[in-house]
């Protein structure tokens, strides 16, 4: 099956040996574009795959507690801003104008958090106010906050140093350090592997 074959397990995909890229410890929505990442093969490891991986990753960043109860359409909008998010880091890195339809995803996360309770009215006891439901509060306020914090990534000082890992097929985004443009060990090992095998391919022979 086509979903069997692209996508492996958090757990098989992800050993010990692929730390967070460089960045994504002082940014959560680096953290968050790099969730989904692509591996050799043709293979991809989404670390949002499921409700309860998304929610293990925002327990990992201090952005829910645990037991919050993610619905698979919470997930959905955490999958969904991670799309978003990766549009514009990646137009950043180019250089092109950004797509307006991400400039408004990443405008609605932040402004859709209530700032009150909200008013309610029951047929029988008339008027009251309360708080949201609780796991929709949860995953709104950690999308706010996500989205917060990619609007101070690509606005400041920090912006210029975003680059797309130079490892292909490594789809993470990092924040370089000097020259390189690694985001981990092992990315910098393939990529330094693959233009050995170029420079023997491409020797003249005897």
């Amino acid at each position: 099956m086509r979903g069997m074959e692209e996508f492996v397990s958090e757990e098989d995909a992800l050993p010990d040996a692929l730390p967070p890229a460089p960045g994504e410890a002082e940014h959560a929505a680096l953290a968050l574009a790099n969730s989904a990442v692509a591996l050799p093969g043709g293979h991809t490891a989404d670390l949002l795959g499921t409700p309860a991986r998304a929610e293990q990753w925002l327990m990992r960043r201090d952005l829910a507690p645990a037991d919050t109860g993610m619905a698979e359409t919470c997930a959905t909008q955490l999958r969904s801003l991670r799309e978003q998010i990766r549009s514009l880091l990646a137009s950043r890195v180019a250089g092109h104008p950004a797509l307006p339809a991400a400039v408004a995803a990443i405008n609605d996360a932040m402004t859709r958090v209530p700032t009150a309770s909200l008013l309610g009215w029951d047929e029988k006891t008339g008027p009251y106010r309360a708080a949201p439901h609780p796991t929709t509060a949860i995953v709104e306020h950690a999308l706010a906050v996500i989205a917060a914090d990619a609007a101070d990534l690509l606005t400041s000082p920090d912006a210029d140093r975003l680059a797309a890992c130079a490892s292909p097929p490594c789809n993470r985004f990092v924040l370089k350090h000097g020259r390189r443009q690694w985001c981990s060990t092992r990315c910098g090992d393939r990529a330094r592997a693959a233009r050995a095998y170029a420079r023997r391919s491409h020797a003249p022979t005897e």
